[in-house]
């Protein structure tokens, strides 16, 4: 996930880029290591980090050991293109609404760097490619729990419920949960509990990690019309609820060890991470229920903690097997 930069004057400049357009961006004057760069920010290479920290692990977990490092490459580049097509998509169909929001007024395809019609035909190619590449060198199951992660976010979350419904990023959020069932499918070329269980992890993970983010730039999404519940409700709705999804989610990462598919070191870190993370969420409802707003709120501490958080839990799903 990228950090959020407050950017005075971005939506005048975007909306220049939109309408009058801006010197260096017309086709004549983009230069080619700018357009590369816009190209390579189209698939949003920060997030999809995190995607692959949640897929590379569950294939140590299905192998109970390492797997072979050529299935791990083939993949981490399906999973990145299948990501990023996604991705570029969802910027192709945003991108009205992305002049007007300072956190995205500098995408390549606001500011022009990338045409609308190069980045839709972009993101189809890469939906493509990524699709073939898991089919041939990975397995069909993943190919298609790819294809319809993708189809997913850019049909489901991006045009239908992004801009209809404060439940946007909870049931959008199954896109990104798609990447554990592909890390396990990928070697086993099947599903179990424990691809589930994790599966539901990041299901539950994905609303408090996202609401903290969303609390911090809410005028931007009033701005554009986007009803993220900060946009809708108080900070203290958004505060119980951030607490509410976080007990579930520290109660589900807990099962994989009386079912079996863990052991003590998963446990302990899951414990672990997860007494740190309540903490945190009871913290920032303490602060919204006192009233406390702007800085003295300080939201993205839940928010920039909940990507340490399952960057840990996952490192020890991969460990787990060596030690437990």
């Amino acid at each position: 996930m990228t950090a959020v930069e407050s950017r005075p004057g971005g939506t005048s400049q975007a909306l220049k880029a939109l309408g009058e357009g801006v010197p260096g961006t017309s086709p004549v004057h983009r230069p080619f290591g700018a357009r590369v760069k816009a190209f390579v920010a189209l698939t949003k290479p920060r997030i999809i980090e995190l995607l692959l920290i949640t897929t590379v692990p569950v294939m140590f977990l299905a192998e109970q050991g390492v797997p072979d490092l050529l299935l791990v490459l083939h993949t981490c580049f399906a999973g990145y293109l299948s990501a990023g097509g996604a991705n570029a998509l969802n910027m192709y169909i945003d991108r009205d609404i992305d002049a007007l929001m300072d956190r995205t007024s500098q995408r390549p395809l606001v500011t022009g760097m990338v045409s609308p019609r190069e980045g839709l035909v972009f993101g189809l190619a890469l939906g493509v490619v990524s699709t073939l590449w898991f089919g041939l060198f990975v397995n069909w199951l993943s190919a298609w729990l790819a294809l319809g992660a993708l189809l997913f976010y850019v049909i489901v979350y991006t045009m239908i419920l992004k801009r209809r419904t404060a439940q946007n990023i909870v049931w959008g959020g199954i896109a990104g949960c798609m990447p554990v069932l592909i890390g396990w499918s990928s070697v086993t070329d099947s599903m179990s509990w424990a691809a589930v269980i994790l599966f539901l992890v990041i299901f539950f993970w994905t609303p408090p990690h996202y609401w903290p983010l969303s609390m911090k730039v809410k005028d931007d999404y009033a701005r554009v019309g986007v009803p993220m519940l900060p946009v809708i409700a108080s900070n203290k709705v958004v505060a119980r609820q951030i607490v509410l999804y976080s007990w579930v989610m520290v109660l589900v990462s807990l099962l994989l060890q009386p079912l079996g598919y863990t052991g003590w070191f998963y446990t302990a870190v899951a414990l672990a991470t997860g007494g740190w993370w309540l903490w945190e969420a009871h913290a920032l409802q303490h602060r919204a229920r006192t009233g406390a707003t702007g800085p003295k709120l300080k939201e993205m501490r839940l928010f920039h903690w909940s990507i340490t958080y399952v960057s840990l839990l996952f490192v020890a799903v991969a460990v787990d097997p060596f030690v437990s």
